[in-house]
């Protein structure tokens, strides 16, 4: 490609601030320290930048050796959604747990620790928490990585934990504005839209928003949805109405605006991620979010060119661009300053509330599978159970990811229980083979487990023959706990965290 011919004036520079782009591998490669120093001002981290912690410090350090004020950004929200546990499972449950326990002391005590993490790894921005109110339980992109279908449940524990992570010197960005729970489509494959009035709106949706405003929310990210009590026409990332006249005018907030990745369908196959990028600049956001897809210097190169157009033809002010840029600054100074403040001798004893020891901070370490096991809700039949003492059959009936979770994340019980219980077979199933998880069976116990059932046809009709021929089966739940509870145990463990699986296993086995 072609690109304009650039120094580092002030327009290119504020042009390459607005970008939080990502990258491939594990090291910085060049083609981004070099963006950096040109004014690049934010790079976000995806599961294919992170081996380890030990590799994920060395990165940030690489990437700040460039300039020391680079926003480092992260898509951990814990639970289903991980990327600093991409390949293990994430050590914390993730939103709709915490909500069923609904404890914020716990919920801010998790994303402390959290946060203390994140922190640890140079990471200084989360774009978490999710503050979506799962009103619509098919919807197939939220579900778990909510509180729940509660409005003021929501607000209270995305407070809790915009507090915790904030404790903790990483900035929250508080997603997906005005609120993406009831839809029924998932934005990385086409544009969803709610349809309900202005006055449900306030009530429901953005009731949680306010809430983390309150709380001081760093940033708020974006959500490619269509509302057309708001504005008819053009998605809420793209729309002055929303970002602008809703979000900073009549809500009052002052922080960074972040888009949600403009590579996602939603967005890049209506208005293509140029135009796009442009035109959510102009309606008032501040950051762009790209590179979970694309992840290339050509990215980088043909957005900052698109913005620095359309500024010289006029169709973006440069005053907006400029006043995006002074905004990302902004946020930049302030992850700055918190780090050196975590740095500071005794500075850890402020990060929270929550009982336990072992990070110096006066929270447990081992918080997130406290967490997990308070979450479990656990339905036995009428008759008592006996808890496992010998090898089960585990069925795993799993429906394809969506993209937010990905399918790099293990979870389930199998791994849990064949620690505790040697011998422990497993099995995948992606339809209603029922006659194969008899057979590979035998005459083990089969413990099903399944996400979101109430989804998903097939999966009931499999529990339901299942169950007839093997009325003793343990059924699992780990997405949202809709569908009634069935078989001789049925826990729900609200997520699909490793740590919610490890709690699952023990009780399973009374361990």
């Amino acid at each position: 490609m072609t690109t304009l011919a650039h120094g580092t004036d002030t327009l290119t520079r504020d042009a390459l601030a607005v970008l939080q782009p990502g990258f491939l591998g594990t090291t910085a490669p060049d083609w981004l320290l070099r963006r950096i120093g040109e004014g690049l001002s934010s790079v976000g981290l995806f599961g294919r930048n992170i081996a380890s912690p030990e590799q994920l410090a060395a990165l940030t350090a690489q990437l700040r050796a460039e300039r020391d004020d680079v926003i480092v950004a992260i898509d951990e929200e814990g639970g289903d959604v991980t990327r600093l546990e991409v390949r293990s499972g994430s050590s914390f449950p993730g939103n709709y747990a915490l909500g069923s326990v609904d404890d914020v002391e716990l919920t801010r005590g998790v994303a402390a620790e959290l946060g203390r993490r994140l922190a640890a790894c140079g990471v200084d921005l989360n774009w978490a928490p999710s503050a979506d109110v799962n009103s619509n339980p098919n919807n197939p992109v939220i579900g778990v990585r909510s509180f729940g279908a509660d409005p003021l449940l929501v607000a209270r524990h995305t407070a809790a934990y915009i507090e915790g992570l904030q404790s903790a010197g990483v900035a929250a960005c508080t997603k997906h504005f005005p609120g993406h729970g009831d839809t029924a489509v998932d934005s990385h494959h086409a544009l969803p839209r709610i349809d309900v009035d202005l006055a449900t709106l306030h009530a429901r949706e953005l009731l949680p928003f306010r809430a983390a405003i309150a709380a001081g929310s760093k940033s708020v990210m974006s959500a490619h949805i269509l509302l057309p009590a708001l504005d008819p026409n053009r998605p809420a990332t793209l729309s002055p109405q929303i970002l602008t006249g809703l979000l900073r005018q009549e809500l009052g907030f002052d922080g960074l605006i972040v888009t949600d990745g403009m590579e996602m369908q939603a967005i890049a196959a209506t208005y293509g991620i140029e135009r796009g990028s442009v035109l959510a600049i102009a309606a008032g956001a501040d950051a762009i979010c790209v590179g979970g897809g694309l992840a290339d210097e050509d990215t980088v190169l043909r957005l900052r060119d698109a913005l620095v157009t359309a500024v010289r033809e006029g169709e973006l002010p440069e005053e907006r661009l400029a006043d995006a840029a002074a905004r990302v600054r902004a946020l930049a100074d302030w992850t700055r300053g918190a780090r050196g403040a975590a740095s500071e001798p005794g500075a850890a004893s402020q990060e929270g509330t929550a009982p336990g020891t072992g990070t110096g901070s006066g929270i447990s370490s081992d918080i997130g599978l406290v967490a997990a096991r308070r979450a479990l809700r656990v339905t036995a039949e009428e008759r008592p159970f006996e808890p496992l003492t010998s090898p089960p059959y585990v069925a795993a009936f799993t429906a394809v990811a969506n993209i937010a979770v990905g399918d790099e994340t293990p979870w389930g019980v199998a791994a849990e229980l064949a620690r505790l219980l040697p011998g422990t077979e497993t099995g995948t199933f992606t339809d209603a083979a029922v006659d194969d998880v008899l057979l590979a069976a035998g005459d083990r116990r089969i413990v099903a487990v399944v996400r979101d059932v109430h989804r998903h046809a097939w999966m009931t009709e499999s529990l339901d023959a299942l169950l007839a021929a093997r009325p003793d089966m343990i059924v699992v739940e780990m997405g949202v706990d809709e569908a009634p509870p069935r078989g001789a145990l049925h826990i729900a463990t609200r997520g699909a965290a490793r740590v919610c699986g490890i709690a699952a296993a023990e009780a399973l086995t009374g361990a």
